[in-house]
């Protein structure tokens, strides 16, 4: 009798399950090798969110989203990748799903912005051999872009260029010249040539393979690389080489089973002290989606609780998400994978996500946005004194973030106190972009509108950030408050909008690790400004304490322009900065 109810029990469960195939909505495009108006459909993607408009970065602030998803096979293509687009392979390994030319150019062919505002955008899970021709004479793979825009499990079977030179009618009278650009992150890929940074500003590699990098302006760092250059503080060529990368599990990703026609979620499992890329693919706990709720816009954050307290996982479509109320992971090892730049927007001062303290919860891949004015925070982890697991850490990749933008602040202002909190220990953070909006629909910001004192606020212990970003806000930008942190490659610019009265002397700083903390570490981190309106002075770009466990390798300040100055880059050391690109180093720290 026992086995017959059971058995009825388990007959009754596999009717709750999840369709699979998936109902894809209308912003997931799936493509099969053999689709003969493919090229069509992700030219009408880039026609619609694309970025060749000097005047406004045609798609920058566009509500569209759009996930294309590439069946294994081989895609004889040229995809433009446009904002709010993600290129997915849908093959168990890169080599799986072959495309022919990824390309994203500048978003601006005026010099002066080039790649500057190529956000929101991601390419990943896929092989190419480049044949389409560049400004040079050469082949190679085109990914102008800046923050937010990562590059992840990609095989370039020949060069990769991360910036684009800016065509000029009459080179002549005006050469051609380097579009900026300000990127970016690259994790577990393989370009078997040169990789060409050009004018990057910043960029974070992490578990990959390269034929050669040649080239670096400020601040390049690279941890657990294949063949990375040596490190080098300061000019020329400024590296940041770790040999391996402490902990990770790489990004969960979406497979497609041909001979089944079913989807499975893969999760990567822990890794540690890596060196390079992935070799084993087998090293995966591979979910089918009967376990996985597909999210559309049109639900509701209750809607997602519910499938959240039933045990699934959960895929975010791309979307508009207007959230009434948090999403809540409450439960152990649940996994959650943003498509697409699903953009996540809290309408009622509450965060878009709540993680309990709980271990092994992944999230991927998603962009909070702040939609009110009062929120507290946009994610939040844990509670603090909350220890968190080593042997089952917390993820987040590819998390960003925005205060502003979407809005006009003189008609509907937003703000956030804070953008991200951790508050449990164990968590790691693998590629982060947390930005109070310096611009928007409305133009440029001013005055300190659309508020945001802080981007990011770290309460738990052993916690780990693989590239940090955060950008404009008013306060100190990334508080450090728990014990044995690390944190590979950090990049800021302080707000331009602010006034030595409101910001105060000797001014906040970007990095502050709390006076309370011990043990600290951090490798490449980098403090810029721009005080674009007022002449304002601050200190230091970096304040921490002082002691044999404290330790900073290859930190900077860099002055972009503007008025003002940063007067240290750590502490009372290093010189100032107050002339257009005058950067200074402190190679250790203390």
């Amino acid at each position: 009798m026992r086995w017959i109810i059971t058995c009825l029990l388990a007959s009754l469960n596999l009717v709750a399950l999840e369709p699979n195939p998936p109902a894809w909505p209308d912003s997931v495009i799936v493509l099969s090798p053999d689709d003969t108006h493919a090229q069509d459909k992700v030219n009408a993607v880039y026609t619609q969110n694309g970025g060749h408009s000097p005047e406004d970065n045609h798609g920058q602030w566009s509500d569209a989203r759009f996930a294309i998803l590439f069946q294994p096979g081989n895609h004889t293509l040229n995809v433009n990748v446009g904002y709010y687009t993600s290129i997915i392979g849908l093959g168990k390994t890169p080599k799986d799903t072959q495309i022919s030319n990824v390309i994203c150019e500048n978003g601006s062919f005026n010099y002066k912005n080039g790649a500057l505002s190529n956000f929101w955008r991601s390419a990943e899970n896929f092989y190419t051999k480049p044949s389409r021709h560049l400004w040079n004479g050469k082949a190679g793979m085109l990914w102008a872009v800046s923050q937010a825009a990562p590059l992840r499990r990609v095989f370039v079977d020949g060069d990769l260029y991360l910036y684009q030179y800016n065509p000029n009618k009459d080179p002549k009278k005006n050469p051609p010249m380097a579009g900026f650009s300000s990127g970016g992150f690259m994790g577990d890929c393989t370009v078997n040539g040169v990789i060409d940074s050009g004018s990057q500003q910043q960029w974070l590699t992490r578990n990959s393979y390269m034929g050669s990098w040649p080239a670096g302006n400020w601040n390049m760092v690279f941890l657990g690389c294949s063949n990375a250059p040596a490190s080098h503080c300061g000019h020329p060529q400024p590296y940041t080489t770790v040999d391996a990368t402490p902990v990770i599990a790489e990004k969960p990703y979406i497979m497609w089973d041909k001979n089944s026609n079913r989807y499975y979620l893969m999760v990567p499992k822990l890794e540690t002290t890596k060196v390079g890329v992935t070799k084993d693919y087998d090293n995966v706990d591979q979910i089918d989606f009967h376990n996985v709720f597909v999210a559309t816009d049109k639900n509701t954050a209750a809607d997602i609780n519910a499938k959240l307290q039933e045990g699934l996982h959960v895929v975010l479509s791309p979307g508009n998400y207007n959230l009434e109320d948090s999403i809540k992971i409450t439960k152990s090892d649940t996994y959650i994978l943003g498509i697409g730049f699903p953009t996540l927007i809290s309408t009622k001062a509450l965060p878009c996500i709540t993680v309990a303290s709980v271990d092994g919860v992944r999230i991927a891949g998603i962009l909070l946005q702040a939609g009110t004015l009062g929120t507290p925070t946009l994610l939040e982890w844990g509670t603090k004194g909350y220890a968190g697991n080593s042997g089952n850490p917390g993820f987040l990749y590819d998390c960003f973030a925005r205060v502003g933008g979407t809005n006009d602040p003189a008609v509907h202002p937003v703000g956030a106190d804070m953008m991200v909190v951790i508050n449990s220990g164990n968590v790691v953070g693998d590629n982060f972009w947390l930005w109070r909006a310096d611009h928007g629909v409305s133009g440029l910001v001013y005055n300190s509108n659309n508020p945001c004192n802080t981007g990011m606020q770290v309460n738990g212990d052993n916690v780990t950030f693989y590239g940090l970003a955060v950008e404009h806000t008013l306060k100190n930008m990334t508080e450090w408050n728990g014990e044995n942190g690390r944190v590979y490659f950090y990049q800021s610019e302080y707000p331009y909008d602010v006034t030595q009265q409101n910001y105060g002397d000797p001014g906040y700083v970007s990095y502050k690790v709390a006076d309370s903390v011990h043990n600290h570490q951090a490798w490449g981190v980098g403090v810029y400004s721009y005080f674009r309106d007022n002449t304002v002075v601050v200190n230091t770009g970096i304040e921490t304490p002082t002691g044999s466990c404290i330790h900073f390798t290859n930190s900077l300040s860099v002055f972009l322009d503007g008025k003002g100055q940063i007067s240290h880059v750590i502490n009372n050391m290093g010189d100032p900065v107050s002339a257009v690109n005058e950067q200074h180093y402190i190679c250790e720290f203390p």
